[in-house]
């Protein structure tokens, strides 16, 4: 029976309470009424978070078209590059992962009893503080990056990723993990949707990294690049020769130039 009253939301005043105040909220509400809350806690303090329908309309033409090469800790683009992991988020990693081997210890050592203890709590309390900034920070940094690339291109291609299957190997798990590679394809196709631009998947298959953008040459077997780079021609893991035309270019670059070869 919650209702917005002037932009906040007001809840029933509960019995016996004489002093009581609308909900402050980080902006005005823009719904009459309240269709979905989710109430949650976190840090000893509780949370509602609202759901309301907006016409998003359509965003003006602008004729151009990009693509995107995601990679473990950057996105490059043909505008240049953006970095998922920036410094701020590698401090908060480390951080956390402090926080986890002190509560693993407490668990090892107390074991059940381990919860009660005021000290534990207080660890928790600032792991899950850290956790809290971890999924602001990121969540931020994909939305101004995707409304940026739906305000300025009208056709976008991004790879068509088996994120569950690559998250099997244990090369770089963690960093794809921390990249959001999946929430990133997932923001960007709602937003196309909205605003009328247009999103092409790459087919899983499409060799962009592989791929020569100045010939079309394809490297297979030993002349692939890896993570190490090309043990058999002495290139870095970033470095893409083409050893039929002799083209050079940055990996990351040469595929965007591969990914924007599939526009119309």
């Amino acid at each position: 029976r919650a209702k917005v009253i002037n932009g906040k939301l007001r809840l029933d005043k509960p019995r016996g309470i004489k002093s009581w105040f609308d909900i402050p909220t980080y902006e005005a509400l823009k719904m009459e009424e309240v269709k979905i809350a989710s109430i949650f806690r976190e840090r000893g303090h509780y949370y509602a978070a609202l759901s309301y329908e907006e016409e998003a309309g359509l965003k003006a033409k602008t004729g151009k078209k990009t693509a995107i090469d995601v990679n473990v800790g950057h996105f490059n683009y043909t505008k240049g590059k953006i970095n998922v992991l920036p410094a701020k988020l590698q401090k908060l990693y480390k951080r956390i992962k402090h926080y986890q081997r002190i509560l693993a210890k407490k668990r090892r050592a107390n074991g059940k009893l381990a919860g009660r203890s005021n000290n534990y709590l207080q660890v928790r309390t600032k792991l899950q503080r850290d956790y809290r900034k971890v999924a602001d920070i990121q969540n931020d940094l994909l939305q101004k990056f995707t409304t940026e690339l739906v305000n300025n291109y009208d056709q976008i291609v991004i790879e068509n990723l088996n994120v569950k299957q690559m998250m099997m190997t244990h090369v770089a798990s963690k960093g794809m993990q921390r990249s959001l590679f999946g929430k990133f394809k997932q923001i960007l196709t709602y937003k196309c949707e909205w605003y009328g631009k247009k999103l092409i998947l790459a087919d899983k298959t499409y060799p962009s990294t592989q791929r020569c953008a100045n010939c079309g040459y394809v490297k297979t077997g030993a002349d692939k690049i890896t993570l190490q780079g090309n043990r058999k021609h002495g290139t870095k893991h970033n470095e893409y020769v083409c050893y039929e035309c002799g083209y050079s270019n940055d990996r990351d670059d040469n595929a965007v130039l591969n990914l924007l070869a599939l526009t119309k």
